[in-house]
């Protein structure tokens, strides 16, 4: 990557960045400029400000964001300790900013923060269908643990195409 980032805890003030962020690098035809998409499983939006505030201000949960030289956010990611595991979520990056790294140094970020509250693996939940997704993340270290999640039916958070079920990962640290 050849731009400087900062990477810092996000506040409410940062809500409406998040909000942004993640629905274009998830859903609608901004997301679809970069690999990360989920337009062709599922309609409707991937977050809202209320979702993001609850992730914010919940027990344990925090969201990292990325922000670029000019203030811009490009990537955020959502983190929550389960001791012994660290839940990582939401791995957002803006899609004209995909392919440069920026997902690694969010990941990188996501592994120290894990250190520093004690917890010794990393575990996420990624659409079963999502091969290259999949991919990417047991190409960083991360393993199937073969338990399943059911796929959430709040709409708000996006209607499914097709039966969708949640993989369960981890890496340990």
């Amino acid at each position: 990557m050849d731009f400087s980032l900062t990477i810092a805890p996000a506040t409410e003030a940062d809500i409406p960045d998040i909000v942004a962020l993640v629905n274009s690098a998830y859903r609608g035809d901004v997301s679809r400029q970069g690999w990360t998409t989920e337009a062709h499983l599922l309609d409707g939006q991937r977050t809202d400000a209320e979702d993001i505030r609850d992730l914010l201000t919940g027990p344990g949960g925090a969201i990292l964001q990325a922000r670029n030289e000019a203030g811009q956010l490009v990537g955020s990611v959502y983190v929550k300790e389960q001791q012994p595991d660290l839940y990582m979520g939401m791995l957002s990056v803006s899609p004209a900013h995909q392919g440069t790294g920026l997902g690694k140094r969010l990941m990188a970020a996501v592994e120290e923060h894990a250190r520093q509250v004690g917890c010794t693996s990393l575990l996420i939940s990624v659409i079963s269908v999502r091969d290259e997704l999949l991919a990417w993340y047991e190409r960083h270290g991360f393993r199937r643990t073969g338990e399943t999640i059911a796929f959430p039916t709040d709409t708000r958070f996006g209607i499914p195409k097709q039966p969708l079920k949640l993989l369960l990962l981890r890496k340990e640290l």
